[in-house]
């Protein structure tokens, strides 16, 4: 069990402590971004070709003597999908898992009609089913495979990168995907919504359990950070380096700095960061990660012996360019609803979702919407709204704070407001999940007309 609270190091490791508020009063010093005019232009059609298949990775550490053996894993394949804003992806997603499954991209607003289980149906083993995707926002976004009870295997995520029309001014755009598992002795990793007893639980970073990044001197990196686990939220540190946040669950920030260059993610939550690599060849820092009961090196940051990209460093980067989000939400003739998280009631396993189950709520097009969130379990739970982007609101109700959000981590016994614009119509799920291993995902929908 993690509880999102103060994370106390072990002495073997450098002290890495923060709580989930310490990034809420970051984030809180920031002003959004402008909006920006629409830049979107058509970028054509493209084919992608996704499939759901039993797939193998190495989660061993790497040593003399042989191998461990590798663990059987569920994937759509291997490495970043990358498209522009603007183009409409033409999918058609095949299911070769024993299980049925259905395709969920994660950040994606407005997509009525791809929408799993509530307008797409659980596909059943062996099928095929095909959908567009327009891409009208940049950002870090995430394919991950929504499935039907009975897996045999941890289903791995994968990363969907939306650049935008104008160019960011980096040397080296990469993703970071962190992933946790829980192993049995034989090698087999346990599945989330599964009891993990006698599991050995490790992260890792693109698959491999310890991940180095080597730069030369001065070049400005962008860092797409991914929490990947199923349950877990997660704090990522870069070790004495300035950490420049520049955008959050897809959407773009006013630059602001990490506080102690720390990251939260709750599961499925995605932050962008700027780094320089600032220092003489040979210098290191270290990328710890905090999983609520110890940090952890997981990586690092090196400088390469290659001459400098520059004199150096670049000066404090602008903002990224903005993804026409709602300028202002009217909170005042704002519907407003209440949801309960932390029980079953009233909530669904994918497998038991019907499309002619009662909606969550139902809000007119082109409406502000607040729904109050209160945590009922005995741990924090996750919620996640599709379709839309949300504003997490201040406790008075009187504005919110200068991000935009899709997922977010609520304590137990409280109760957090969020507001989005119903900017789309059309049928949508929203999740919640306990940060328990063996917690159910659990799927309720809502409806805009």
């Amino acid at each position: 069990m993690v509880r999102i609270g103060r994370m106390a190091s072990p002495p073997a490791t450098p002290e890495f402590s923060l709580t989930r508020r310490d990034l809420i009063a970051a984030l809180g010093a920031a002003a959004l971004c402008p909006t920006l005019p629409a830049t979107v232009s058509a970028q054509g059609r493209t084919a992608v070709a996704l499939q759901a298949k039993p797939d193998r990775i190495s989660l061993r550490p790497d040593g003399p003597g042989p191998s461990g053996p590798e663990t059987p894993v569920w994937s759509f394949g291997s490495g970043d999908l990358r498209f522009k804003r603007g183009e409409v992806l033409d999918v058609t997603f095949g299911n070769d898992l024993p299980v049925a499954a259905a395709l969920d991209c994660r950040g994606l607003d407005g997509i009525a009609a791809a929408e799993p289980l509530a307008s797409r149906a659980l596909l059943a083993a062996g099928g095929k089913d095909s959908f567009q995707l327009p891409l009208r926002h940049a950002g870090t976004f995430l394919c991950e495979p929504l499935l039907a009870d009975g897996g045999t295997a941890p289903a791995r995520p994968r990363p969907l990168i939306v650049t935008g029309t104008s160019p960011v001014a980096v040397d080296r755009d990469e993703v970071l995907l962190i992933e946790e598992w829980r192993l049995r002795p034989d090698g087999s990793a346990i599945p989330a919504g599964n009891d993990p007893k006698d599991s050995t639980q490790i992260h890792t970073i693109n698959g491999k359990t310890s991940y180095d990044i080597s730069a030369p001197a001065n070049a400005r990196l962008r860092l797409r950070f991914i929490n990947g686990s199923q349950r877990s939220v997660l704090a990522v540190k870069l070790e004495n380096l300035d950490v420049r946040v520049m955008a959050i669950d897809g959407q773009p920030a006013e630059p602001f700095p990490a506080r102690n260059g720390a990251l939260v993610l709750a599961p499925g939550s995605r932050t962008d960061v700027f780094v320089d690599a600032a220092g003489p060849a040979g210098t290191s820092f270290a990328i710890l990660l905090h999983d609520g009961k110890q940090a952890r090196p997981v990586g690092k940051l090196a400088i390469s012996n290659d001459p400098p990209v520059r004199p150096a460093p670049f000066p404090p980067a602008p903002p990224l360019p903005g993804n026409d989000m709602p300028a202002q939400l009217d909170l005042k003739s704002a519907a407003r609803f209440e949801l309960t998280l932390g029980t079953p009631t009233e909530w669904f396993r994918p497998a038991d979702f019907k499309p002619s189950a009662a909606p969550a709520f139902q809000a007119k097009a082109g409406r502000s919407v607040v729904l109050a969130l209160t945590n009922r379990g005995a741990i924090a739970s996750v919620f996640h709204l599709h379709g839309h982007h949300f504003r997490l609101l201040d406790r008075l109700d009187d504005g919110w704070k200068p991000f935009w959000l899709d997922t977010l981590a609520i304590e137990p016994g409280q109760t957090q407001r969020i507001a989005f614009l119903a900017e789309y119509p059309g049928r949508y799920l929203i999740e919640q999940v306990a940060t328990d291993w063996a917690a159910p995902r659990l799927v309720r929908w809502y409806s805009v007309q």
